[in-house]
Parts: structure tokens; sequence; C-alpha cells
């Protein structure tokens, strides 16, 4: 059998998973300096708890599980013999792998409601699945790592998450583009242009735009039942050059003079705030999610082509899908796999994280084996990182294989080292060589 992965997935080697781990623990860091507790959700969801919570692109991205044991058994037979799939499904697989980290959070919240203080902060780093067509920047297994507060309406969480964007890129030394919008503005747009009722259609769009261009944008809102004329009028506001004609414009609007006053205000707590990177409000970002409802996020290198490496929204009534309204909240996610890729094309990861061992024993002969075990056990007792060339050999092999491993030092024990009680330590990096003690060897590397 020829080994292979399933398309969408990757392994990671040694060295790839110290870098990840370098991302995960830079943006863990930052979210526990905002005030954001950890918590964990299974990988999968009951299929009535995903369905439904992602439009309808989403909807059809979902990895459903089938139902244990003899899954046919109880299969709609009707459904089966017409090869209706979308009426199958609902017989044979009753749970799905988790689409995002979003919607399990609000099942999460309604479920455990009376042990949470709100508002509640959390963050969560886990994998999610999507049934997407695998290219560069898109997996079908990846990882998320989220921060969402609910149980408050407060801006400033808003003004806190674009903080937050631009502290993670900059720690991570990338430089990106952190845009925001707001879904009422988009609203505005949308009543601005006579399509109220094609609003949903009009996002799903939009959200495509950087993808497909303008011609493509009409071409999906004819096919979606939009009137071409209002679909020009839609396009050319969305493109206006002109920051301020486009905010009077829509400002007509009840829905655009809603979002440009939350904008505002989120503007206002940010005003003494200086950025490292960034910040563009951006009326053709539109976030297809149908669960947005204000304020909506999105971030971009500018150094390498990529597509969204963060994004995140304001949703002001999910968990009310599970029997508990009026609970508002505001989330973003950092995609970790996108990152990781971004960084490896910029060569953006500290030289050191390959450097698992901070030494290793190099064996002369047999009778040094035994030694360089007692060396090792006492220097691991001390929290030194430390493994043993597994026999004696040749030098030129064992330092072959030091210089594959990284390692910044070597420890020589042969028939000398064994009869003076010292050790040749040698520097990797420098080529320093010396003899030293045990308790010198602690200080040393």
């Amino acid at each position: 059998m020829k080994p292979s992965l399933p398309k969408g997935t990757r392994d990671f080697t040694s060295e790839q998973v110290l870098k990840r781990e370098h991302i995960f623990t830079t943006i863990k860091e930052v979210f526990a300096t905002y005030g954001y507790a950890p918590i964990e959700t299974p990988a999968m969801e009951a299929l009535a708890t995903l369905t439904g919570k992602y439009g309808e692109e989403g909807d059809k991205l979902l990895f459903k599980v089938l139902n244990n044991g003899d899954y046919l058994a109880k299969a709609n037979a009707e459904a089966l013999e017409a090869k209706d799939s979308d009426k199958l499904i609902s017989s044979i697989a009753k749970r799905g792998l988790r689409y995002d980290l979003t919607v399990p959070f609000a099942r999460f919240v309604v479920m455990h409601q009376n042990d949470l203080q709100f508002p509640f902060k959390r963050y969560q780093i886990q994998p999610v699945w999507r049934a997407d067509r695998p290219q560069k920047g898109r997996y079908q297994e990846f990882y998320q790592c989220d921060a969402d507060v609910i149980g408050s309406e407060s801006l400033i969480y808003e003004a806190e998450f674009l903080q937050i964007f631009d502290t993670v890129f900059s720690k991570l030394n990338l430089k990106v583009n952190i845009r925001y919008n707001h879904r009422q503005i988009l609203l505005g747009v949308a009543q601005y242009a006579g399509i109220e009722d094609k609003f949903v259609d009009m996002t799903v769009a939009l959200d495509k735009k950087d993808k497909i261009g303008d011609q493509g944008v009409l071409q999906d809102l004819d096919y979606r039942g939009v009137d071409q004329e209002a679909a020009i009028k839609v396009l050319e506001l969305v493109n206006e050059t002109d920051p301020a004609v486009f905010e009077a414009k829509v400002s007509t609007t009840p829905a655009g003079a809603e979002g440009f006053d939350e904008i505002h205000q989120i503007q206002t707590y940010l005003s003494n705030y200086s950025p490292t990177n960034t910040f563009t409000l951006d009326p053709t970002l539109a976030r297809g999610l149908s669960y947005y409802t204000g304020c909506i996020f999105e971030v971009e290198s500018t150094e390498t082509p990529m597509g969204s490496i963060a994004a995140g929204g304001r949703y002001a009534d999910l968990t009310s899908l599970f029997g508990m309204p009026n609970m508002s909240g505001v989330g973003i996610s950092f995609g970790a796999e996108r990152i990781f890729d971004v960084m490896q094309t910029l060569e953006r990861f500290p030289s050191e994280l390959g450097n698992v061992l901070d030494a290793l024993i190099l064996p002369m002969d047999p009778e040094s084996l035994g030694p360089a075990f007692d060396l090792a056990s006492k220097l691991r007792a001390g929290g030194k990182q430390v493994d043993i060339y597994p026999k004696a050999a040749k030098m030129q092999k064992q330092m072959k294989y030091a210089n594959a491993r990284k390692v910044p030092f070597i420890i020589i024990i042969g028939e000398d080292e064994r009869a003076s009680g010292m050790y040749s330590l040698k520097n990797m990096l420098t080529g320093d060589k010396q003899e030293t003690s045990l308790e010198e060897l602690h200080s040393i590397i």
C-alpha cells in the first residue's frame, strides 16, 4: 500500500510543529493579556447544531460523520433509491466535524450559562474541518485561534479586537492590512439600491468580489435574481473612491446611519492608539457568514499574497438558536495555517525555534555509553534538554548527526574523559572547545 494523506491535510515535522507552537503561544499570550480564558469543545457536534449557521455556501462544506454500526439499516429508503443526498443525510448521519469554533462556542455558552460570568471572554485554539477545494493557503483540516466575548453590546470590544490583531501580527513580525466594515452599512447599501429583500444574496456575492471581480459579482447577483440595474447601483456605491461620498449616500438609509454611528464610536475609542499596522474601513468587506450582524473584520498580509489570515465580527443573537436570546457577542479568528505559510514564505520565524536540544552527548567507545547515560540523567534532572548518540561510532558520523539536529553544544566522552572526570564541550556555533566539569556544564549549556 502506498502511503498517502487525505486531500487538504498535512503532516508537520518537528521543526514545523515548533514553528506552529510559536504562533499559538504568541496568540495565546496576547489573548491572556486582554483577559480571555481558554476553553475546549469536541471535534464533533450534532449536525443540527451546525446546519444553517454558515449560509448556503458554508452548509455545503460541512463534513458529515456516518452513524455508528450499520448506518444504512435506518436509511431513508426513498432518498437512497432516488440518490437524493440532501434527504438521505439526516437518516445516516447525526454528527458533523465542526466547521468553525464560533457556533460550538454559542452552544457551549447556552449549556454552561449557570457557570459563567457575563460578559464572558474566552479563547480557543483547536482544529476545524471544511470540505473546501484544497489550494494554496486553503486546507480541509486547519487550526483556528479564536477569541470571543459574549454578553455585552459594548463597542469597546470591537476596538479591543482591532488592537489584538495589530499586537499579534506585530509580535509575529508581519505587516498586515486590518480591514473592517459594518453589516448595517452593507444593509444600508442594499436599502439604497432597493434590494433589502436580497441582502443575504448581495453579501454572499460581494464577499467573493476580490476573487471574481465586478463582472463576476454582477453575474452572481443576476443568478440570484437581483435586478441588473440595482446590481450596478450596488457596485458603483461600494466602488466609490471618496469615503465621504460613500458615507453620505449610505447614511441616508436607516441601517447605514446606524452602522456609521457605531463605526465612529469604535474609531473614537482608538483615537489615542497608534497602530503598527494599517486600519482600513472597507465598504466592500462583506463576510458571507450569515450570523454576523454588526462590525466585521478581515486581515490580509501586505507582503505576500495569501488571502484572509484573520477575520471576525459581531453577532447579535447567535445563542438564541440554542434557546438563549439577547446575548450579543463579538469574536475574531486567526487562521494559523495561512499565518504559518506566510511566515515560511517570508522567513520570519526565529532561527532558534529549530533547536529542540540543549546538548548532544557523543560516546567515543562502548565503555563510554554508561557514563554518557549517567551524565544525560544528571543534566536532564537539572532541566536541560539532552540526548545521547546511541552507540560508539566514528566522530565524523556522530558530528553529521549533531549538525542535522542543529544542536548548540556537543559533549564528548571517551577514554580520556572517563579517566579525568572532565568532559569535552564544543560550541557548535563558534567552534570553541573546552574541558568542563559537571557543574560548569550546567551553567554553560
